[in-house]
C-alpha cells in the first residue's frame, strides 16, 4: 500500500481499532484462476503477538479448498473515507491551490491462510463473532436460543479459517498534508455533506 509518511498510522491500538470497528474485511487470496476476493467478518486475536484473524466461510464456498493452508494472503480493512472539496478550505479563498481528494482509513493484515473444517473451532468462531456483534442488542441473540438440531446443519454448512497475522499496515489519509485551519475546515464542510464519522476523525487530526 503506498503510504506517505504523513498518512502512515503506526501505533498498533490504533489498527486494532479500525479492525474492530471495521470487522467486514476483504480475505484477497492467489486461485489457480487469478486473484480473488471475499468479504467476511473477521474477529481479531491480537494475543499472542502479533495475533490471528478469525471468521468463516460457506462450505459452498471453494475458497477453502482452493488455497493451502500456510498461503499468503491478504485482508483489507477500511474505515470512514469520503470524498474533500476544495470548497472546504478556507485558503481556497485566497490562494485557489486546492484540488479534490478523497479520504480514508485502511488497514492492509497480511498473513497465512489456515483452513480449519472441524466443529468445535466453527462453533467458536460462530460464538466470538455473535458476542460482539450482539452486545448492543436489547436482549442478545445467543447461540443457545436456536434448536440444536437447526444450529447442528447451520455449523456443518460452514468451514472455519484463520489468518495468522505476519505484518500490518495501517493508512489515515485524513488531510493531514494540509494545515491546521485547512483540516479543520475540510472536516466542517464533510459534516455538513453529512460525513459525520469523517469530520470527526479529521477533526481529532486537526486538534
Amino acid at each position: 500500500m503506498y503510504t506517505p509518511a504523513h498518512f502512515a498510522e503506526e501505533r498498533l491500538n490504533e489498527r486494532h481499532r479500525l479492525i474492530r470497528q471495521h470487522p467486514l474485511g476483504v480475505l484477497v487470496t492467489p486461485t489457480p484462476q487469478g486473484l480473488d476476493a471475499n468479504h467476511l467478518p473477521f474477529e481479531l486475536e491480537p494475543e499472542p503477538a502479533p495475533g490471528r484473524l478469525i471468521g468463516h466461510v460457506a462450505r459452498a464456498n471453494p475458497v477453502w479448498q482452493q488455497v493451502a493452508s500456510g498461503t499468503p494472503v491478504l485482508v483489507v480493512f477500511r474505515g470512514v473515507q469520503g470524498y474533500i472539496s476544495p470548497n472546504g478550505y478556507p485558503s481556497k479563498a485566497d490562494t485557489h491551490r486546492a484540488v479534490p481528494t478523497w479520504n480514508y482509513e485502511a488497514v492492509h493484515v497480511h498473513g497465512t491462510l489456515h483452513v480449519h473444517d472441524d466443529a468445535r473451532f466453527v462453533r467458536g468462531v460462530v460464538a466470538r463473532l455473535t458476542r460482539t456483534h450482539e452486545a448492543a442488542e436489547p436482549r442478545p441473540w445467543k447461540m443457545g436460543d436456536a434448536p440444536a438440531d437447526y444450529l447442528d446443519a447451520m455449523v456443518a454448512n460452514i468451514v472455519g479459517i484463520e489468518v495468522r497475522i505476519t505484518r500490518l499496515e495501517g493508512k489515515r489519509k485524513l488531510s493531514q498534508n494540509r494545515d491546521a485551519a485547512d483540516r479543520l475546515g475540510a472536516a466542517a464542510h464533510a459534516r455538513g455533506r453529512g460525513l459525520g464519522d469523517l469530520a470527526d476523525a479529521m477533526q481529532d487530526i486537526a486538534e
